[in-house]
């Protein structure tokens, strides 16, 4: 698959890179790294990179053999460096070191051929990339792969789902061939689409998911009663569509009046009819999709791309309606809100030293003109500005918006998470720790009319090991109160009131020992004092990892039983601050080393799905287990909740207990935004299986490497109970 413009994701960087790395032009003698280098390089790909790209580099997608040798023969070593730098951790792109970025292309570089020399390659090594002939350079060790990866070994039912018409359309393509085309690839309609209102956003239809998590609250919960705790273990597997393989595939589909929305990697949309997997139209936009969050709103259908851009697209047909560019904008991995008549959009990429800071933005839904931003990191001179200690406003990097938010109609507020500041550690940012660092790793509630801030809650001051909150705020309604929930990589649940950012609450979900204290009237926590006085080169130990208690994977608000079901991950981390220099242009996502190991207490269980009261905290009941949960949580009025994990578990566990009522394996492990649509009076399940993102796979791989997952089988796949039992 070859680049398209302006694209960002390492998806594009693994096939840009297909040409002989044989140096020319201004090379130093022997090849522009040394061995050295790519040693380490070795360490931290395999720690950051093998999981998507395999241990031989031929992955999805391959790093190595000719179909990654063509197309840098005519551009360099800091073109290399900068496209895997502002792309890569898929999670967290720029959240390694320098030094880190610029070992792994060496190690690259080596892998494919290139000899090492004397110089070091650096960020500013500007060498030409060329050679005589992919054959020429590609290495024994790595041959290429002709063929495309095989469809999902499981199968649907016959005559149903996804045929040769699927995988060809769904299935990626052979490496080495020509780029498939791009635009309306499959024509046809929706028949029966039907307008997505506002009122439908708050409150959607029964069999409908017409947005990311549900609906505006965030609730991730379906009120279908068809599939119970009863009949769950009757779930059979109804019909399979196969997805483009490679990239970091975390879908988000979705379903309105029987027809199911799925964003592939690669920039393909795909309508099916979610009865049958029939195919119904393909749109192949050339850029990457955020692959968390896609939203319907009147007749279309929103998405933002890895480029910056928003596109709606005709919901009926595939069409795109209009594709615009976000003022001063950055790609993110989630997709926009749509709240009001205006799509809503977060950002990524904060973490380098420029003037303009990151921010939430909000477009019209008819023409994608851009209606106001707020800027999530405090200048001098702004409120909260005085919050960054000495450091200059071109040096205050970070609050990345990265996850998409949550919209309460009746107080016009949306809810938003911001990131932790830039780089990870603050004597990394020329900072002190109890600085804090303003509006990063945040809740932060703005007016949807106007983007103005109306409160603002700091969950981790001067956060300090990449440990931030910038995860789903969940709506709930209860006891008379309008609440605000969150969870953040630190494993802290907390429970804020939603019209004035009041502490209200929070709830230790596993064990945690960077936090020393918890004001018990604001709840603003400390950390320990060695966390305090941290400096550069020293390690500091701490629980929960960068890992995350809580990552992407969304908590579900079960209204049935009043519950929050969240999945948590359970790993610790040793980190290391780097120096940082701050250069105009500079800056680091990361700045820090880190080695991980087993949380104390847990029996080497890495995944923890765990339930708590919303009123009073209280953890209900908790399920442990050695493979990390990678999907978000979908919960059910029928008493059901269902989770996907990376050892290519999905299950069904009863939301009064946590006991596992079925489960099944799928092809490889699975991950996204699991939703639960109904056509024709018969409810669905749906659930992607994918490879690809950062720490949630990373870390385990690294503690748990006896987990092993194939490397190709991203799908659909879509269960009911049999016909009789419905």
């Amino acid at each position: 698959m070859m680049l398209r413009k302006s694209s960002s994701h390492l998806l594009a960087f693994a096939s840009l890179v297909a040409s002989g790395v044989l140096l020319t032009g201004q090379q130093p003698a022997g090849g522009p790294y040394t061995a050295e280098q790519a040693t380490q390089g070795k360490a931290a790909y395999e720690a950051n990179c093998a999981s998507c790209h395999g241990s031989d580099l031929m992955g999805a997608p391959p790093l190595a053999g000719e179909g990654f040798i063509g197309g840098w023969r005519t551009r360099s070593t800091r073109d290399m460096y900068n496209l895997i730098r502002t792309s890569m951790p898929a999670d967290n792109p720029g959240g390694l070191s320098e030094n880190n970025y610029a070992n792994i292309v060496a190690y690259i570089l080596q892998y494919n051929g290139v000899a090492a020399g004397t110089t070091p390659l650096t960020p500013t090594t500007d060498v030409r990339i060329g050679g005589p002939s992919p054959a020429a350079a590609a290495p024994a060790a790595a041959p290429a792969r002709g063929a495309a990866p095989p469809a999902p070994a499981a199968q649907p039912p016959a005559g149903r789902g996804a045929g040769a018409q699927g995988a060809a359309a769904g299935g990626g393509r052979g490496r080495g061939q020509e780029p498939p085309p791009t635009g309306l690839t499959v024509k046809g309609e929706v028949k029966n689409f039907a307008r997505v209102t506002d009122d439908m956003l708050r409150n959607p239809a029964q069999g409908d998911w017409p947005m990311l998590r549900h609906d505006q609250y965030a609730s991730s919960y379906s009120p279908l009663t068809q599939i119970t705790r009863d009949n769950a273990q009757d779930l059979q597997l109804q019909w399979i569509w196969p997805m483009n393989e490679g990239g970091t595939n975390q879908p988000s589909p979705l379903a309105s009046n029987g027809t199911v929305f799925l964003n592939n990697t690669g920039g393909i949309v795909q309508a099916l009819d979610g009865k049958t997997g029939d195919l119904i139209w393909e749109q192949r936009l050339g850029v990457n999709i955020a692959m968390r969050g896609m939203t319907l709103y009147n007749d279309k259908l929103y998405l933002a791309l890895s480029n910056a851009h928003l596109v709606a697209i005709n919901a009926r047909t595939g069409e795109v309606a209009w594709d615009v560019a976000m003022p001063d904008g950055r790609g993110s991995s989630s997709g926009p809100l749509v709240a009001k008549g205006k799509v809503i959009q977060g950002m990524g990429g904060c973490q380098q030293y420029v003037e303009q800071k990151c921010f939430i933005s909000a477009y019209d839904a008819e023409t994608g003109k851009q209606l106001w931003r707020f800027n999530t990191v405090a200048k001098d001179g702004e409120p909260g500005g005085n919050t960054w200690g000495s450091l200059s406003s071109l040096f205050r990097a970070g609050g990345e918006t990265w996850i998409t938010g949550s919209y309460d109609p009746d107080l016009n507020l949306t809810f938003w998470g911001t990131a932790q500041a830039k780089p990870w550690m603050p004597v990394s940012r020329g900072m002190y720790t109890l600085d804090k660092a303003l509006y990063t790793s945040s809740t932060l509630a703005l007016d949807v009319d106007t983007g103005k801030l109306a409160w603002y809650y700091s969950h981790a001051p001067g956060e300090a090991l990449d440990l931030d909150i910038v995860f789903e705020r969940v709506l709930v309604d209860s006891g008379g109160q309008n609440l605000v929930f969150t969870m953040g990589k630190d494993a802290v649940l907390w429970k804020l009131d939603r019209k004035t950012g009041k502490y209200l609450g929070h709830k230790e979900g596993t064990f945690q020992n960077v936090w020393e204290s918890f004001d018990p009237k604001t709840g603003e926590p400390r950390y320990r004092a060695d966390i305090i006085d941290h400096e550069v080169g020293q390690w500091i130990d701490g629980c929960p990892s960068t890992e995350g208690g809580h990552n992407w994977q969304a908590m579900s608000h079960n209204k049935a039983t009043n519950q929050l079901i969240v999945p948590i991950s359970q790993s610790c981390i040793a980190i290391r601050a780097q120096k940082i220099e701050q250069v105009a242009g500079g800056g680091s996502g990361g700045g820090a080393d880190r080695r991980f190991y087993e949380m104390p207490g847990t029996d080497g269980n890495i995944g923890k799905l765990a339930a708590f009261d919303v009123n009073s905290l209280k953890e209900t009941w908790a399920l442990q287990q050695r493979a990390p949960f990678l999907t978000s949580v979908l919960s059910t009025a029928g008493g059901v909740a269902f989770v996907g994990d990376l050892d290519r578990e999905f299950k069904a566990v009863d939301v009064r207990t946590g006991k596992v009522l079925w489960r099944t394996r799928l092809s490889t492990s699975v991950q996204g935004f699991p939703i639960s649509f109904s056509v024709d009076g018969r409810q669905y399940i749906a659930v992607t299986t994918g490879l690809g993102g950062g720490s949630p796979r990373l870390v385990p791989s690294t503690i748990a490497p006896e987990i092993r997952v194939p490397t190709t089988g991203q799908a659909l796949y879509v269960f009911a109970l049999p016909e009789q039992r419905r």
